[in-house]
């Protein structure tokens, strides 16, 4: 008996030895700016992303999270417990740096180019996170920021909950016959629509959706004129929820443009909040369904969207 105790140690003892050996060597991640880093120790992450944010939380790593930026919106707790560096392109490399992080992990897209310059010649490892808007590029996103953590089984386990949500929203896209045409409206500034074309989270999420994307000329956020609003013609407008910088329904039906499109004819505005929407996160394929039920209610008479991820433990 003490002989297989003392071996029981020793094997113990020679596994944690070769975690540690392991942890030492670094993990290798490949990040959006086609660079190797190499991290070798990730107790104090800062976060630079909503999205990033709340694929850690869904992992259960939060207590390594010593940071965190202004879209880090769900789960609330994230910025009510977290110290804040700043909005994800206006980040300040002291507000970061001062955390002492041992990891800093930002989505593709972070700023201002100083600020990011500043963290890359840190000592800090900066892992930047791919930003591709569809299924895959959330499937990588996951496995990503998983890996980077050393938590790839937890990532895998994620992962595929995701995937067993996007696959039942794929099952219920099947279902529409005639896609409406959506047009995604950031804001309204100075009667000017800013509107979402190709390449954006906002066309990818209305796809998801069973929808077409109105904007079909142009990539990206662009100002676009009251004519090609009549030209598009719109069934509806979609936006986010900005509180009091929120774009209102009344403002969009009376808009010159809008005004001569089915958008006002039938009275179709949606909002919906914008991490959930637009965050390509964990939720992504849950903010699709339910966009989709919105723009065609019969869907919903397909019975509630059991989510995987709902059920899914992968915080441990």
């Amino acid at each position: 008996m003490t002989c297989c105790c003392t071996l029981a140690r020793l094997l113990l003892s020679g596994g944690l030895a070769f975690a540690s050996a392991a942890h030492a060597a670094g993990i290798t991640v490949h990040d959006a700016r086609n660079r190797d880093v190499t991290v070798t120790d990730f107790a104090r992450t800062v976060s630079i992303g909503g999205a990033i944010t709340e694929i850690l939380y869904a992992l259960g790593l939060e207590s390594r999270l010593v940071g965190v930026d202004t879209t880090s919106l769900y789960p609330a707790a994230a910025l009510q417990d977290k110290p804040n560096v700043g909005y994800v392109r206006q980040i300040s490399a002291e507000g970061v740096l001062g955390l002492n992080p041992t990891l800093i992990l930002a989505i593709q897209g972070s700023g201002p180019r100083e600020t990011m310059d500043i963290l890359e010649t840190a000592k800090v490892p900066l892992v930047l996170v791919p930003e591709t808007f569809s299924e895959e590029g959330l499937i990588e996103k996951i496995k990503l920021v998983g890996h980077a953590m050393g938590v790839d089984a937890r990532a895998e386990c994620l992962s595929a909950a995701v995937g067993a949500d996007l696959a039942q929203l794929r099952a219920l896209r099947a279902k529409v016959t005639k896609p409406v045409r959506v047009m995604f409206v950031m804001s309204l500034q100075n009667g000017r629509a800013m509107a979402a074309g190709h390449k954006t989270a906002a066309d990818e999420i209305i796809q998801l959706a069973g929808a077409a994307n109105a904007v079909e000329d142009y990539d990206g956020y662009k100002a676009i004129s009251d004519e090609a609003i009549v030209a598009a013609k719109p069934d509806v407008v979609l936006s986010i929820e900005r509180g009091k910088d929120s774009l209102q329904a009344d403002a969009v039906y009376t808009h010159p443009g809008f005004a001569l499109t089915p958008v006002a004819a039938n009275k179709s505005f949606i909002t919906m909040d914008g991490l959930y929407l637009l965050g390509f996160g964990p939720r992504t394929a849950a903010a699709a369904r339910d966009l989709s039920v919105k723009l065609y209610p019969a869907l919903a008479e397909g019975g509630a969207f059991a989510s995987a991820l709902s059920t899914a433990n992968c915080r441990q």
